[in-house]
């Protein structure tokens, strides 16, 4: 079923390869850079090091470059299934996925503008996104809502004339810090009586130096700003957009949604399970390099069957989203909503779990930036609530489970 193409396993090899040679021997050095340049939250002097234009250039120059998209023109043209093995290697780096021009959320945004993007915004904004000469933002969650239901959607997309208006406040906007930042995704509710509730939202193109687009503030995750990406806080007052910015045409955000999810939540999981992965292995590094009590501490309070317990459930995981790579692959994303939202709500649990195993073993040094747990740590916790909390999925794969049977799972 996981069968893969030579075409495929040549860039799994050739990205695993750049990886070891190019990546993991300066990250240490580079995400030291990057804290030494970006100090505290003032987000209007977040800059990247050098070093990753350089490696940026190296990825491009050997083919490793936007591996994501299926479209063997602007991208790998590689199944879903195919690219979620490289996900899984890039996974392994806190910047491989940036160096591949491989990373969230533009990986989303690039895909939404090319399968619904008008040849305008293609020309205008997608190109610039595919050659890494840009960076993007998708602006959904809001902080007056509860934001696991999407309909509650309280920013507006009000068209008026040849113009769209735009009001509303956006918050855990990713990337919105990057000083490379220049185009977000707005999706906002477009009242239409006519239409039922899922078909009154839209996705709009605003350029983030639109008059009425103010920047408010980045939000610290765990205490850490995440500089240079971000995470912020944007308010959109009165920002007027020609009518051509709505991407495929007004109510059809919930629609391009999921099309932009599907693909994403494939990426995320086997990014985490990378990250386990890595965790595991400097987990079993660490255990078996320091001693205490008279033995390596990996042999010590029940730590050997904690090893055990990671690899049953990273493999667990493993199996389980190349399942739904399959399925979406061969039957379309509908058809494996199911399996989606299993491996969302599997995939970051278990490498929250390994990642606290591992920290344990490192003892201070797991929760410091001296390793790269606390990252992983960050980025499991998050998305447990990013693309839907476990708690919604858990929801849609009972409702698909009773629907089976014949019931409701609507309560009255």
């Amino acid at each position: 079923m996981f069968e893969l193409s030579a075409r495929a396993q040549d860039f799994i090899q050739r990205s695993q390869a750049f990886i070891e040679q190019e990546i993991e021997p300066i990250e240490a050095e580079f995400w030291q850079q990057v804290r030494e340049l970006n100090v505290g939250g003032d987000w209007t002097t977040w800059q990247w090091p050098a070093q990753l234009e350089v490696l940026k250039t190296k990825a491009k120059t050997a083919g490793l470059w936007n591996m994501f998209l299926p479209d063997s023109e602007l991208g790998a043209g590689l199944t879903v299934q195919e690219y979620a093995h490289i996900a899984e290697i890039s996974g392994r780096s806190l910047i491989a996925p940036t160096v591949f021009n491989c990373n969230a959320p533009d990986s989303g945004n690039m895909e939404v503008l090319w399968r619904y993007g008008s040849e305008q915004q293609k020309q205008q904004w997608l190109q610039p996104l595919l050659d890494g000469k840009i960076r993007s933002v998708f602006c959904m969650t809001e902080p007056a809502v509860a934001s696991s239901d999407a309909t509650n959607m309280q920013a507006t997309a009000i068209v008026e004339g040849n113009e769209i208006i735009l009001n509303g406040r956006k918050w855990w906007s990713s990337g919105l810090g990057d000083p490379n930042a220049k185009i977000a995704i707005f999706m906002a509710h477009t009242p239409d009586a006519s239409k039922d509730r899922h078909h009154q939202h839209s996705m709009v193109l605003v350029a983030l130096d639109s008059p009425g687009v103010t920047i408010e503030r980045m939000l610290p995750v765990f205490g850490d700003y995440d500089a240079p990406h971000g995470h912020g806080e944007v308010n959109f007052e009165n920002v007027r957009v020609p009518l051509e910015n709505f991407i495929g045409g007004a109510g059809q955000g919930f629609e391009i949604a999921q099309g932009r999810l599907g693909p994403g939540r494939i990426h995320h999981c086997m990014r985490c399970i990378g990250a386990a992965e890595k965790a595991l292995e400097l987990m079993i590094d660490r255990g078996m390099q320091r001693r205490a009590f008279g033995t390596e501490i990996l042999k010590l309070g029940g730590n050997l069957e904690r090893v055990a317990e990671a690899r049953v459930a990273i493999d667990q995981a493993r199996l389980l989203t190349l399942y739904a790579a399959n399925k979406m692959d061969r039957l379309g994303n509908m058809a494996a909503l199911t399996e989606i939202s299993a491996i969302k709500v599997v995939a970051p649990s278990v490498l929250q779990k390994v990642v606290d195993m591992a920290i344990q073993i490192f003892g201070g040094a797991g929760v410091s930036h001296d390793s790269m747990l606390t990252g992983f740590f960050a980025q499991a916790r998050s998305l447990r609530l990013a693309d839907g909390p476990d708690e919604v999925h858990k929801a849609m794969i009972a409702k698909l489970e009773l629907k089976k049977r014949g019931y409701s799972s609507r309560t009255k």
